[in-house]
């Protein structure tokens, strides 16, 4: 079954398309906000794809992710009693309640760790606004984490370039077919 191959050929073709930038940055400003795909699946093949204009690609995956941010927290800040039903409804008050106890104990550095990781940003961006979290710095704090994650995320795609896109595609159906897998058995062992 050729499922990855297909699909890693169709997204380095969106990734060329003239309006890639903007699809790139409306998603990663709902990701933001409540999108479960990260921005990274589009951001690596267009800078493998586009190497010049990685560091320009970016910055937009930044800015969008930072503006969907303000939304999210504004969301959490103005309609807090509504996102902790929403939270209770589905299941997770018990990672919301280790979100909180984060913030609590850490502050703003668990926004910028959440900024650079692959936890799910959205989560942070909701809970600085439940819980106050001073507004400026929560910007600033996530600007420099999402712009330093998405420079590395780029340029790294960008050096391996081309080159890299063929090699990548050559393994891309025993990488896919790892990751279901992988998230198979994560699913079993966490339920």
């Amino acid at each position: 079954m050729n499922i990855f191959g297909s699909m890693y050929d169709k997204t380095m073709a969106w990734s060329t398309h003239r309006f890639a930038a903007f699809w790139l940055s409306f998603v990663s400003f709902i990701e933001a906000i409540f999108f479960p795909i990260p921005p990274d699946v589009m951001l690596i093949p267009m800078s493998m794809s586009k190497p010049k204009s990685a560091v320009k690609l970016a910055l937009y995956t930044a800015i969008a992710s930072v503006l969907g941010g303000m939304v999210g927290y504004a969301i959490g800040y103005f309609a807090t009693d509504w996102v902790q039903g929403i939270v209770q409804q589905w299941g997770y008050g018990e990672h919301w309640a280790t979100a909180i106890s984060w913030f609590e104990q850490w502050g703003g550095l668990v926004v910028f760790v959440a900024g650079f990781s692959p936890i799910p940003y959205k989560v942070f961006t909701i809970c600085a606004g439940v819980m106050q979290m001073a507004f400026l710095p929560f910007v600033v704090t996530a600007f420099i984490s999402r712009a330093a994650r998405f420079l590395l995320v780029a340029k790294l795609a960008a050096w391996g370039g081309e080159k890299f896109a063929a090699k990548l595609r050559q393994s891309i159906e025993i990488i896919g077919w790892a990751v279901v897998v992988l998230a198979v058995v994560a699913y079993f062992i966490l339920k």
